[in-house]
């Protein structure tokens, strides 16, 4: 007998923790691996943060909170909105979560149905197409390559909404390909939108800050789309909470209210001492913690001349997050060293395999032609994982 569920069997392992995982026991057998599959920042919480954090726990902050979080901390959300991106929200439009992927899934339960449709630009983030299966959506995919810095166009986002479409879900700054979307380019896409009421956008801002090109713009500021967007953002990226589990949406009060609904009945309210904490890091100016930013950059530059060295990599420069996104079509379909590439899976396991270096195929990003790793590491880590790279595939019998 068969105890698991059909929505279950639907869905797939996150292929980055998939390779992290691998990555982790082949350390542990003696292997002297270096990992670049996880996006999270390898700096340490700032001590501000920090100390808020203690300074919670002294003053008892161990009780259940609001479901949607602590007041001063969605009135913190709020200012932060307004400071750094000019959106206007009030703190009942806010639901503070479990992280920015709880805070996704929230918009998805409360707006999918059955068959409805997702439009996911790819490459999208591994997690997006598994969340619309455990919903009992449908993804829809529009693709882009690095010839158009990895970005949909208007047309295209017309020409893939239907009837059946609920949702349009993407990220800015973009995991996986470090790309973002311009004012203008986002003035073209709520253009579309605007046509289309049945149709809300979920906006994944979680890499605003670390944009090294310009200041982050966010769809959201559109006002003829202004009641069909959902903002999501959180801790994790600009300040290193990874660990610490918060994120929030921002939306619509329709939306909004479904979301602390479906909260309320899946976890209530999040972690209250990293609530607290989270207060203290949005007061704060995000410039004391632009170091994090300035030290990605110095890593993408690093990375960026010591991949065109690499035999066989399409490269393209990647304008914010921290992540490579090469382009490897010319090894798919040969052999190397006896071992048949069928796609970036493949791909990715023979360096990992052959070089130790552990990196995540574009296979579930929607983009299979194409390889992800992070930088968010030591420059003494990313020159020897290139190196091993290079000296792999520069060396190799490609058949």
């Amino acid at each position: 007998m068969d105890l698991l569920s059909d929505r279950l069997k639907r869905l797939s392992f996150s292929q980055t923790f998939v390779m992290s995982n691998k990555a982790r026991e082949m350390k542990a057998e003696g292997f002297d691996v270096i990992s670049l599959t996880l996006g999270e920042p390898d700096f340490d919480v700032p001590e501000s943060i920090k100390k808020a954090a203690f300074k919670a726990i002294e003053e008892n902050f161990s009780h259940y909170s609001p479901v949607p979080g602590f007041l001063e901390l969605r009135e913190a959300i709020c200012l932060k909105l307004k400071r750094d991106n000019n959106l206007d929200f009030k703190p009942t439009q806010i639901c503070v979560s479990n992280g920015a992927k709880q805070s996704i899934i929230n918009v998805l339960a409360a707006l999918l149905n059955e068959g409805d449709e997702v439009i996911l630009p790819a490459p999208y983030w591994v997690s997006y197409d598994e969340m619309v299966k455990m919903m009992d959506g449908k993804s829809v995919f529009i693709k882009t390559d690095y010839t158009t810095d990895f970005k949909m166009t208007a047309e295209q986002l017309e020409n893939a909404i239907t009837p059946k479409t609920k949702a349009i879900l993407y990220s800015s700054p973009c995991n996986p390909s470090g790309s973002y979307y311009t004012y203008e380019e986002l003035k073209s896409l709520a253009k579309v939108i605007a046509k289309y009421p049945h149709v809300t956008v979920i906006s994944d801002e979680i890499y605003e800050f670390i944009n090294y090109e310009t200041k982050h713009t966010s769809i959201a500021q559109f006002p003829e789309i202004k009641e069909q967007v959902a903002v999501i953002n959180g801790m994790s990226k600009a300040y290193a909470m990874t660990g610490w589990r918060i994120g929030y949406s921002a939306c619509p009060d329709w939306l909004a209210k479904a979301c602390e609904k479906i909260q309320g009945q899946m976890t209530s309210g999040a972690n209250t001492i990293a609530q607290q904490a989270a207060i203290t890091a949005l007061q704060t100016n995000p410039a004391e913690f632009h170091f994090m930013i300035e030290a990605f950059q110095k890593r993408r530059d690093l990375v960026f001349d010591l991949l065109k060295k690499i035999k066989g990599f399409k490269i393209f420069l990647p304008k914010s997050a921290f992540y490579f996104f090469p382009d490897i079509s010319y090894y798919i379909g040969k052999t190397l060293d006896g071992i048949k590439i069928n796609n970036s899976d493949d791909f990715a396991m023979f360096l990992l395999e052959k070089a130790n270096v552990a990196t995540v195929g574009g296979v579930s990003f929607g983009s299979p032609e194409c390889l992800r790793f992070s930088y968010a590491t030591s420059e003494k880590n990313l020159i020897e994982a290139m190196k091993r790279i290079r000296e792999l595939l520069n060396n190799i019998e490609v058949n």
